[in-house]
């Protein structure tokens, strides 16, 4: 079984159900099927209203920062008629909202987060889990239209949780601005391929005897509808260690190992209260079904007092973690481990803990009377904190070490909410921390070397007998490891020499190390990241291509600045680019992986196209492997690829014992043998739309065009990762 990858025989990212569907499980429309499909004007021109050109960062470093945290500030008290705040202070309320909208966030793709302010959108507008946070963002529209361009929603939801927890007291470790936002769904990100939220019936995605390797690949959270895990156990089921079982694992596939998940539980649950004391029976739909006089609200309560304050549902449980909700303490620590607990129902039904025999000075203060106690709670979420003996030893810890807890929390507390930007020099505002932390992948400042530097080493790489292929291979495989996800990967900072990189099958690491250890002995003062580039283009003009581009100045990162266990995620189970199929079974078929990859290097459909038609012919695949190799002329810049693919004298057929991965194509006169071919290479022919793409590149008299598209795609890639060049001049 893998743990990483979600699959007991072999590992795959997606769900089993067959084509491009399989990438994206159900879609707002299955969910939804009134609404209004807006997307049908995409190809019409940008969804975003400031124009692509808009330079966010530019309208952020504009911002009068300080007076956007005072008005946060203010609004923290400002409690509002039509969403009353609990203890009249909105901080709990934001930081629940910034926690949501960060900790969609998986390690294993890099989407999700706060990133792009997608929780404005369905389907996370309309999660279970993210119920009534329509609120908290209404909450904060007045700011926003105040602000306008200079602080994007992605940003404002973080700065106000940030805000709220300082205003109570509480530890704050620092703040990055830079989120810039979209304006539709991010339809590439898959959820999940259930057909029923949590509390539908819907089980959880593991088996109570079983382990996290069941959960699909990418994701992270236990049920459909959920940010982490149910809070009243593994699908309801009340029991504390099968619930600590899963907060682990989804945890640490949100990028936090047990202590970050302790310190954030606990920090978290140190303030507000969870809302279920009505009948959730008359909520009405969520925002993504709701009327159009709701005007973007859902879950509205049909009970005669509106279901708001008091009587308000959300989660179903009811009640208060700690007695001081209003302000930072050392109180959850000591409620839960001094306290024994007993099972009962909230007014709205749901499961929760309530500890026994409690002493009235314990108690919490009600939160629309503060003259009335009433009993704490803790969900079964955090009785696991306490039954399970890993987590439980940290609570101890924590407990008795209230400034280790502190420190804890902010740093964790900002790990989440920052996961998900890339690297530092992508972060703006005053109050972006001097320490580089490992999570950040941090990289040392590069030097851009000389014109006469890159002549040299040019030089010498070419008369260094590394061949097209070698070249090619390597700079790819140290720059295709970007996603644009969470803007990691890359080729700055050579990690593809570092471990775990080096020894990836899919780099083939003894042939890496003869090429790494060749251009360390020819680079001189250039760095070895700018060297592997370099390499790549003095690949691509030994093969025809003229004038590549190149702009140097990366770093080199050293291992201890390389957070392994995270780069282990992006391993790639297959790569098109490279014609490479692991060993493991992939039951989802190459070609989704393939999209799922190009979607992640941020390229088009002509960009996808034009990198695999070149990369074939210039003998980029895996292990020297022929398959897609559609040239007489290897080594060389060609078209031939897509010319010899569309050739009609070959007929093609599956070849024996190959399980529908491998093909092979005779020639229908003689019946020889012509070429072998993958899945990845005959996408290219069957697929209509990337045929006709394909078939640019094929036409008489497109060579150059093809060779031009290649060189900029390819460039593209390259120069993915540069923000120490886009982002140097708001620093």
């Amino acid at each position: 079984m893998d743990a990483k990858t979600g699959s007991i025989e072999g590992g795959c990212p997606f769900p089993h159900d067959g084509g491009v569907r399989a990438l994206l499980g159900r879609t707002n429309k299955d969910w939804w099927p009134e609404m209004l499909a807006t997307e049908i004007l995409n190809p019409n021109g940008s969804t975003n209203p400031y124009g692509e050109d808009f330079d966010y960062a530019e309208a952020f470093n504009a911002l009068d920062y300080g007076a956007l945290k005072n008005d946060l500030k203010a609004l923290m008290t400002d409690s509002q008629p039509w969403w009353p705040a609990d203890y009249g202070h909105y901080g709990p309320f934001f930081i629940r909202m910034a926690w949501h909208a960060a900790g969609t966030y998986r390690t294993a793709d890099g989407r999700g987060g706060a990133n792009s302010g997608q929780q404005r959108f369905a389907p996370l507008d309309s999660w279970p889990d993210n119920g009534n946070l329509d609120k908290a963002r209404r909450l904060l529209w007045p700011i926003k239209q105040k602000y306008g361009k200079n602080i994007s929603w992605a940003d404002l939801f973080i700065l106000a949780g940030n805000v709220a927890i300082e205003d109570m007291g509480g530890p704050v470790f620092g703040f990055g601005g830079g989120r810039a936002d979209v304006y539709e769904p991010e339809r590439d990100i898959y959820w999940g391929s259930e057909d029923k939220w949590v509390n539908e019936g819907v089980q959880t995605r593991i088996a109570p005897e079983h382990g996290m390797h069941e959960l699909e690949g990418p994701l992270a959270a236990i049920q459909m509808g959920l940010i982490y895990v149910n809070p009243e156990g593994p699908g309801g089921n009340p029991d504390p260690l099968q619930s600590a079982r899963d907060i682990r694992a989804t945890f640490s596939r949100m990028a936090m190992n047990s202590e970050e998940t302790v310190a954030l539980t606990a920090g978290g649950h140190t303030f507000g209260k969870a809302h279920g004391n009505g009948d959730a029976s008359t909520l009405g739909h969520a925002p993504a079904g709701a009327d159009l006089v709701a005007q973007g609200f859902g879950w509205v309560s049909g009970e005669e007092h509106g279901g708001i304050g008091e009587h308000a549902v959300t989660s179903g449980i009811e009640g208060s973690w700690v007695n001081t909700p209003r302000e930072w303490s050392e109180n959850y620590f000591r409620l839960l481990l001094d306290y024994e607990y007993e099972l009962v129902r909230s007014p709205a039904g749901a499961q929760q803990w309530q500890p026994v025999n409690q002493k009235e000075e314990d108690m919490a203060p009600a939160a629309w009377d503060s003259s009335k106690k009433v009993p704490t709670m803790m969900t079964t979420a955090d009785m696991a904190l306490k039954m399970d003996p890993e987590f439980r030893a940290i609570s101890e810890k924590f407990r008795n070490d209230h400034e280790a807890f502190k420190d804890a929390f902010a740093r964790a507390w900002f790990k989440l909410t920052h996961r998900d930007m890339g690297p530092k020099i992508r972060y703006l505002g005053p109050e972006v921390p001097a320490e580089d932390l490992i999570w950040q992948d941090p990289v040392p400042a590069g030097t851009i070397p000389s014109d006469a530097l890159v002549a040299e080493v040019k030089n010498k790489i070419k008369a260094s007998g590394l061949t097209v292929s070698q070249l090619v291979k390597t700079a790819w495989a140290s720059a295709s490891t970007y996603r644009k996800s969470d803007h990691r990967g890359g080729a700055n900072g050579a990690r593809i020499a570092l471990e775990p990189q080096r020894n990836w099958d899919v780099n083939e690491p003894e042939m890496l190390g003869k090429v790494l250890d060749t251009l360390n002995g020819l680079r001189g003062e250039m760095s070895l990241a700018d060297a592997i580039v370099l390499g790549g283009v003095v690949g691509l003009e030994m093969a025809g291509a003229k004038n590549v581009p190149f702009t140097g100045g990366r770093g080199d990162a050293t291992q201890d600045q390389t957070d392994v266990e995270s780069f282990d995620w992006m391993e790639p189970e297959a790569d098109a680019f490279r014609n490479y199929v692991g060993k493991k079974k992939l039951v989802v078929k190459t070609e989704e992986m393939m999209l799922d990859r190009a979607s992640l290097l941020g390229l088009s459909v002509p960009e996808m196209v034009v990198l695999i038609g070149g990369l074939r012919v210039l003998g980029a695949n895996h292990g020297e492997r022929g398959h897609g190799h559609f040239t007489k002329r290897s080594g060389q810049l060609t078209n031939d690829f897509f010319v010899n693919l569309y050739d009609m004298t070959n007929v093609w057929s599956e070849s024996e014992g190959a399980n529908g991965e491998e093909y092979v194509a005779t020639d229908r006169k003689s019946g020889g043998e012509t070429w072998r071919a993958t899945r990845a290479d005959l996408i290219f022919g069957s697929n209509s739309e990337l045929r006709a793409v394909g078939e640019v590149y094929a036409e008489n008299g497109n060579e150059e065009k093809f060779v031009a598209d290649f060189v900029k795609a390819w460039t593209k890639v390259m120069n993915a990762d540069r923000f120490d060049l886009t982002y140097e001049k708001y620093h």
